[in-house]
């Protein structure tokens, strides 16, 4: 139907007869001369319709609307000095149509302008109700192409590395840890029940017993949970496992993979290695396990300062087992007032959003004198005084602000306060122009934290993550008490504030595997129920082994510049997991139901309060 692309034609193609095929971006009549921009994958390029040399195709360009369907056959020829567009690849050029032939009218109103470059002025609702409109834009096709590019580049590395890909189940069974899962009803297992994976940890782990030893897989993962910017209920997982290497290899591979995927991607040389630093220091320096290093600001901890000062909320604080931190934020004494700060304000709200019940402040004036509210000032000592500023490295025209009470709210609330001070102090740039790419490994997480309202240890990551040997021991009979407090051999990868992937080495020993399950309240009994396959395959000689995911959704969000995975995944979820599309989730016949051996119990809240 075509001999090129629209957007392929070049100076070298001038004087050749041509026939293309795209849609009607825009039409403008010049009096007397129809241009039509016609659009394609490949680009866009200017078709001229002279009445003198092809009545029947001016007769129909005449009326042609946006978004019309078209064939076109030409001839290939220089456009006009004056006319020459640099902003097209295919601006020196431009096709004398003989002959047009409509392909498929637009016969309804277009919901929105698909030529007129306007996203911003579309509601995201009308982009996801007609995407298939939304897509054809070349910023949505440019996402979807950088996508399929970075899927291309990673395959071919983990190939040219010896993996191979393996498909996975996507029909399996519900496991208690993690999110909450979708699961789905057997019709031939009457009363029993499918969920979709999460991830495919524990298949993944059986091909390394099954002597794969090097696996990956492009996998559709599913969760049930609160969705965000960065967070669908369905995803796209960069998923790998690998037998026989330890943690220094594994992070060194997917450096490589990572420096493969921006080199093509994005033509840059990523530095080497990338930055590392414990779960413990992240947490302390930034209050976050995904800490955004393209900045300062950073957490610090003054407790032992001010442990006995007069001021109640801070010796209260540390008494009572909290903590007190501190940012410093230069230049803030003339970027922040008051009024922002105290309660009602800009500031004052992200912390309170995030569990603190405020934010006290000091201003660092000249000569290093303070200036602040309340009893803070009256309450501390000159050498209180003197070592605050210094470990803050305050200096005049700084703005300090704490953050007192329970340790876990604290770097919640500061961490919170410094990303929005961030871009309100515009410290790093917008999204879309930033070049700056600053990976960090955060290695050494705990395995477990405490479940105060369950009265239960809860894996951090999966309860599949090796222990570090060291803090584990090397006797079984310690397993049991010293497993709460290790550190487990486990490493996330955080690029901008965002974490990119993570993984870790597995149990490979099924001892241990029972005695991880028993420290997460799962009794053996239901250990074996829920896990006695994969328990049972590292009975059968099971190699050392660990793995890593990538998020690609999040991954082509950082590359195409984009502030959601909504506009890197072709047909994406709204915030309530709905698609605006096809109208899905719907409801499904009784007799489906009956077929399924279920019934709903769903009762609209609009018709429970009638």
């Amino acid at each position: 139907m075509r001999s090129n692309g629209c957007g392929d034609l070049r100076k070298e193609n001038i004087d050749a007869v041509v026939q293309l095929c795209g849609w009607v971006d825009r039409r403008r009549d010049h009096g007397g001369v129809i241009f039509i921009d016609l659009r394609d994958r490949s680009g866009t390029v200017q078709i001229t319709v002279d009445p003198d040399l092809a009545a029947e195709a001016f007769a129909i360009a005449e009326h042609l609307r946006s978004e019309t369907v078209l064939q076109v056959h030409g001839k290939v020829r220089a456009r006009p000095a004056e006319s020459l567009n640099d902003k097209l690849a295919t601006g020196a050029v431009e096709v004398l149509a003989s002959d047009i032939v409509v392909l498929n009218k637009v016969t309804g109103t277009l919901p929105f302008p698909v030529s007129v470059h306007d996203e911003e002025n579309t509601r995201e609702e009308l982009r996801l109700r007609h995407r298939y409109l939304d897509l054809r834009r070349k910023r949505m096709n440019d996402n979807l192409r950088l996508r399929a590019l970075t899927i291309q580049v990673a395959r071919r590395f983990l190939e040219d590395e010896g993996f191979i890909e393996v498909e996975t189940p996507v029909l399996t069974r519900s496991t208690p840890e993690g999110a909450r899962d979708y699961v789905l009803p057997s019709r031939v297992c009457g009363g029993d029940w499918f969920a979709l994976p999460q991830s495919p940890q524990l298949f993944k782990q059986l091909l390394m017993v099954g002597g794969i030893e090097r696996y990956y897989q492009v996998a559709r993962c599913f969760r049930d949970e609160d969705l965000r910017a960065d967070r669908q209920p369905e995803f796209t997982q960069l998923d790998m496992e690998m037998s026989f290497m330890d943690e220094e290899q594994i992070l060194q591979l997917n450096e490589s993979l990572i420096c493969a995927i921006w080199k093509s991607v994005k033509g840059i040389e990523l530095p080497r290695p990338f930055p590392r630093m414990t779960w413990h220091d992240a947490m302390e320096r930034y209050g976050t396990d995904r800490p955004d290093t393209r900045y300062g600001m950073e957490l610090v901890t003054v407790s032992d300062i001010v442990q006995d000062m007069g001021f109640k909320v801070f010796s209260g604080a540390v008494k009572s087992g909290g903590s007190v931190k501190v940012i410093a934020v230069p230049g803030g004494n003339d970027a922040l007032s008051n009024v922002r700060i105290k309660p009602g304000g800009d500031v004052f709200s992200e912390a309170q959003a995030a569990g603190a019940g405020g934010l006290a402040f000091i201003r660092v004036r000249e000569g290093g004198e303070i200036d602040t509210i309340g009893a803070i000032k009256d309450n501390l000592s000159e050498e209180q005084k003197a070592e605050l500023l210094e470990r803050t490295g305050a200096t005049p025209g700084t703005l300090l602000l704490f953050g007192a009470g329970e340790t876990a709210i604290v770097n919640k609330a500061l961490d919170r306060v410094r990303q929005y001070l961030a871009k309100e102090l515009n410290l790093i740039k917008p999204d879309r122009q930033n070049d700056t790419w600053n990976f960090l490994w955060v290695v050494d997480f705990p395995m477990f934290e405490f479940n105060s309202d369950e009265d239960r240890y809860e894996a951090l990551h999966h309860p599949f993550c090796a222990p570090n040997t060291n803090d584990l021991g090397s006797d079984p009979g310690q397993w049991a008490t010293n497993l709460p407090t290790a550190r487990a051999q486990a490493y996330d990868l955080v690029l901008n504030g965002l974490e990119l992937g993570g993984g870790s080495l597995r149990i490979h020993d099924s001892a241990l595997q029972r005695q991880v399950l028993q420290t997460v309240g799962l009794p053996l009994e239901k250990a074996e129920e829920q896990f006695g396959f994969l328990i049972n395959a590292l009975d059968m000689g099971a190699p050392p082994h660990g793995g890593l995911a990538f998020g690609v959704d999040r991954m082509v969000m950082l590359l195409a510049g984009e502030e959601s995975i909504r506009d890197t995944i072709a047909f994406p979820k709204t915030q309530q997991a709905r698609c605006l599309m096809t109208d899905a989730p719907s409801s499904v016949s009784e007799k489906q139901l009956q077929e399924l051996h279920v019934s709903s119990t769903w009762v609209d809240p609009a018709d429970d309060e009638d």
